[in-house]
């Protein structure tokens, strides 16, 4: 049995930009197919969690991988759970969206 792997509403909602993206620029056909391989390899953190770059300085217990050259992932993972935090596309701020807001952002 392997880690259970959950995306955030956040996860959900970028990957669905990234659908809408490719899907305007090129076809929903080649959007649906990148956006499933995004997917499944977030799915494969299941039995290989601890892959990537660690980003403690960003977020504790915080991992970054890349994906494709243009999609980088951001998960965090205990002893039951990965958590796909972000699903950023084609160089977006990660650091931005991932570091906690300090209390005069809030």
């Amino acid at each position: 049995m392997g880690y259970r792997v959950v995306f955030t509403p956040e996860a959900r909602d970028q990957l669905v930009s990234i659908y809408r993206y490719i899907a305007a620029q090129a076809a929903a056909d080649i959007a649906s197919t990148f956006v499933t391989a995004i997917v499944d390899y977030c799915e494969s953190f299941s039995t290989f969690p601890n892959r990537g770059t660690r980003r403690d300085d960003l977020r504790p217990g915080l991992r970054i991988v890349g994906f494709r050259g243009r999609v980088t992932i951001a998960f965090t993972a205990d002893e039951q759970r990965v958590a796909i935090l972000g699903v950023f596309y084609g160089g977006q701020n990660i650091e931005a969206a991932l570091r906690p807001a300090t209390p005069l952002q809030r």
